[in-house]
């Protein structure tokens, strides 16, 4: 190993200036999510090695495509990323490139030639970097144009529609483990934003549970008709906006005196900013932010 991998040599500055944010929020990732642990030097100042550049760019690079901090980090994979920093930049470029093409057929009602592109992808790259980097960045980067009035709504449903299909029938792929126990999956009341529950899903899929996807907000009482009929041990909800987030705590504290023996989770940037009081009043339901946290939340819950 060169020593440049190990020995710090970029200040703070230097780092915030090649990624392009501030001093300040590299410092707030660092504490709130653990992500790196730069050398200090003798008058106490970070110090940044080659390593720690890398996963930041690669944050960096996951933020850029709508990806929220905490996402980015919950898909981080250090070694992968350790394994493969010198061809990163230029699979990043080839991912936009397929990116790029396949918003054009998407917002040309080309099917045909997006499932080509779709197809073409997964000869190319894994599973996960599918669903993650190319199919979930554009489902991000298609809402926010829709929001901004760029593109009209039958565009954004069309879209959606073949993304979420393709994203679900990977899902459905995976084999489940029989004497695990069944998973419900839902946004929370008022949410549609889906990612961060797909993503979430993928994990638990690949964990060999049997997961029944619900999708964008149901209405609360038809929660009560899938549990009865389902019977899961758990229940995983999404909650991406703030102002939804009144309302699910509400539906999670009905639905925990309800059913004793029902394990309900919660996650999405919604919760990853609760405040204190009612961080601590719902410790139990939060599964965390990364893939490590959401392991240790279902095997202490098994």
């Amino acid at each position: 190993m060169n020593d440049q991998d190990t020995n710090g040599k970029y200040n703070i500055k230097a780092v915030s200036t090649i990624l392009g944010i501030q001093s300040g929020t590299l410092r707030a990732w660092e504490r709130r999510y653990n992500i790196i642990a730069p050398v200090r030097n003798d008058s106490g100042h970070r110090l940044y090695t080659e390593k720690h550049l890398n996963i930041l760019k690669w944050l960096v690079s996951k933020v850029k495509q709508g990806f929220t901090i905490s996402q980015a980090v919950a898909l981080l994979d250090k070694q992968e990323l350790e394994e493969n920093d010198v061809t990163e930049t230029r699979d990043l470029d080839r991912t936009q490139s397929i990116s790029d093409e396949l918003l054009k057929a998407l917002l040309s009602f080309d099917e045909f030639k997006a499932h080509e592109l779709i197809n073409k992808s997964f000869s190319i790259y894994t599973i996960d970097k599918v669903v993650i980097d190319i199919l979930g960045s554009l489902l991000l980067q298609i809402g926010d144009l829709w929001e901004r009035d760029k593109i009209t709504t039958a565009h954004e449903h069309f879209a959606s529609s073949i993304l979420r299909s393709r994203i679900g029938s990977i899902m459905h792929s995976f084999p489940h483990n029989g004497i695990l126990p069944k998973v419900v999956a839902v946004c929370g009341p008022g949410e549609w934003h889906e990612l961060g529950l797909l993503i979430f899903t993928l994990f638990v899929r690949r964990k060999g549970f049997e997961v029944i996807y619900l999708g964008s907000s149901i209405k609360e009482n038809d929660i009560d008709v899938v549990l009865e009929e389902v019977n899961p041990k758990f229940l995983f909800f999404s909650c991406t906006m703030k102002e939804n987030l009144s309302s699910l705590l509400s539906l999670v504290t009905s639905l925990n005196e309800k059913h004793e023996d029902l394990e309900i989770g919660m996650g999405g940037f919604a919760i990853d900013h609760l405040p204190q009081d009612k961080e601590l009043d719902f410790k139990q339901h939060i599964v965390g932010r990364t893939k490590a946290e959401w392991g240790e939340w279902l095997k202490s819950k098994l």
